[in-house]
């Protein structure tokens, strides 16, 4: 087999072509010598390929690339035991609603009947935690290639995934490009359900937003555009609060008086959000999708006495709710039909939304000496206000999901539905790459951290100035914490105490050990002018996080 530079192009080009088209330009992975042609194919198109230490880290980059693109992000992964080792991520961007395509290397179809080294069925295992999955061809790569990109990237965006054989990957096809896919258009409600949904908002004296993944995602493609002036125009215009899934902070700005913040997973907050959401008369789910929340949000409102619209991007089937109006249609352009016509009238008038700000406030107070709570107010405080965040699973994530203000939408990345640990620092990789010059902080529990410590390497080779934040604990403290409520014995969530900064400095970058705010701050303060990254190990008590979540 002679692997000819692409004229007439290969399948692998047109592949890679498309992907360009879309506005990719970076891609992530760990090659193996069945996915070289198409690590080629990419460079030529002009997307530069990043090599990771492990298939699952790239994953995570390739979508904290995308929230600053707005193109999908790519995963390459070699056959068998590479592709596998992306399962998890591509599970999480199933759920979380990213537009991953997942470029997996296989053997030709004739030698897999006799050949069964690292050979298994790929779109088997992919096909359950995908929108799609394909095996690249000479006849149809165009069309693959197009259809992979509009699958992943409209209604739910989500993860498409492409065997590409060894031997189509270097085989010439025509160069004659088919049209793409015109984009699907937005809609909005049929005209009796839309008069319906308006007479709701006119009469309604306490209405509330719940705003989730879709109203994110929806629509967000490489011109980066959102609902947020929508939203914000629709909230000051009916003097609506609104509350939001911890991947939907910063839609509307958390410093805006009608911003009550993120809502997920901590009972401190159900505390005061439920009981408002509950003296509602109109509840309106905008993009709102249950499964970034705990059970506390099954069924969560009062049917027939409470009326909830919900406007979603795909039917919802997750039955942890019925809403009284269920719509499948665009989240902005509906928001701004609903508002049409619509006389905006007093509501709210008793203080109540005030109120549960001061009440989120007390639950979430930040004047701690020193803790898990003034580590994330101090590093709030003492980083620019356009600081990009992402946080990992466990305790300090849902502290940390209450307590960081964002000011714009993707301010706070995380797994939000599927909870992945380790993917705090490949995600702020991925935003780094695209904007060098933003200040970008990654939040990891100490476990997070050394699942993934390995790809402070690709920093160090990419010249990345993140800054990596880790709460020492040496425990694993939401298991730990869970552990202790149930009064079970101590077992099997507690390790020894590691010199993360001397990690950092061992693999190039900086580090910093901290036990006070001066420290921290200290800390900071060098990373921002640092020319590499800095880890900076924040060491806390066990137990730390009693109460405070």
């Amino acid at each position: 087999m002679i692997d000819t530079p692409p004229s007439p192009p290969r399948a692998a080009d047109v592949l890679a072509a498309r992907l360009f088209d879309a506005g990719c330009r970076h891609a992530f992975g760990m090659p193996g010598g069945e996915v070289l042609t198409l690590v080629d194919a990419l460079e030529r198109a002009g997307i530069t390929f990043i090599l990771c230490k492990h298939e699952n880290a790239a994953a995570f980059m390739a979508e904290g690339a995308w929230h600053r693109t707005g193109a999908p992000g790519v995963l390459v992964a070699t056959v068998g035991p590479g592709a596998l080792n992306g399962v998890n991520a591509v599970a999480n961007a199933h759920q979380d609603r990213v537009p991953l395509i997942v470029l997996a290397g296989c053997v030709d179809a004739d030698e897999a009947q006799t050949y069964t080294h690292q050979v298994l069925d790929q779109t088997q295992v992919f096909r359950p935690i995908t929108k799609a999955t394909f095996t690249l061809n000479t006849g149809a790569a165009h069309v693959i290639a197009d259809k992979a990109v509009a699958i992943a990237t409209e209604g739910r965006p989500g993860p498409v995934h492409i065997d590409v054989p060894i031997t189509v990957a270097v085989t010439p096809v025509t160069p004659e490009i088919p049209a793409h896919r015109a984009v699907a258009a937005p809609v909005v409600p049929a005209p009796d359900q839309l008069e319906a949904m308006q007479a709701h908002l006119a009469r309604a004296e306490r209405p509330i937003l719940i705003v989730g993944v879709d109203a994110l995602t929806q629509g967000f493609d490489t011109r980066r555009s959102d609902i947020s002036e929508q939203l914000r125009h629709f909230v000051e215009t009916f003097n609506v609060p609104v509350i939001t899934t911890y991947k939907a902070k910063g839609l509307l700005p958390e410093d805006h008086p009608l911003a009550l913040g993120g809502a997920g997973l901590s009972p401190k907050a159900d505390a005061v959000l439920l009981p408002l959401v509950q003296r509602a008369d109109l509840i309106i789910g905008l993009g709102y999708d249950p499964i970034e929340m705990r059970t506390g949000w099954r069924d969560f409102f009062f049917p027939g006495i409470q009326t909830m619209i919900d406007i979603t991007a795909e039917p919802n089937h997750h039955y942890m709710h019925q809403a009284s109006i269920n719509v499948v249609a665009d989240c902005g352009a509906t928001l701004a039909a609903m508002a049409d016509g619509v006389t905006p009238r007093a509501t709210w008038s008793a203080g109540e939304v005030d109120k549960a700000r001061a009440d989120l406030a007390q639950a979430f107070p930040s004047d701690d000496t020193w803790g898990p709570a003034a580590v994330i107010d101090t590093c709030r405080a003492t980083l620019p206000r356009d600081t990009l965040a992402t946080a990992d699973s466990g305790a300090h994530r849902i502290l940390l999901s209450q307590m960081w203000q964002c000011f714009e939408p993707r301010g706070l990345m995380q797994s939000s539905a599927l909870c992945t640990m380790g993917c705090a620092i490949p995600l702020a990789m991925g935003a780094q790459i695209v904007e060098p010059d933003r200040t970008v902080v990654s939040f990891s529990g100490d476990a997070g951290f050394l699942m993934v410590a390995g790809e402070l390497s690709t920093a160090a080779e990419l010249g990345l100035k993140t800054v990596f934040v880790v709460f020492v604990d040496a425990s694993l403290a939401l298991i730990e914490l869970k552990q202790r409520q149930r009064q079970l014995s101590n077992a099997g969530v507690d390790f020894a105490k590691h010199d993360f900064a001397a990690m950092g400095r061992a693999f190039g970058g900086a580090g910093h050990t901290v036990t006070s705010r001066s420290e921290l701050q200290n800390a900071l303060q060098d990373a921002q002018s640092s020319n590499t990254f800095t880890v900076i190990a924040c060491v806390i008590d066990r137990g730390a996080y009693d109460g405070r979540i």
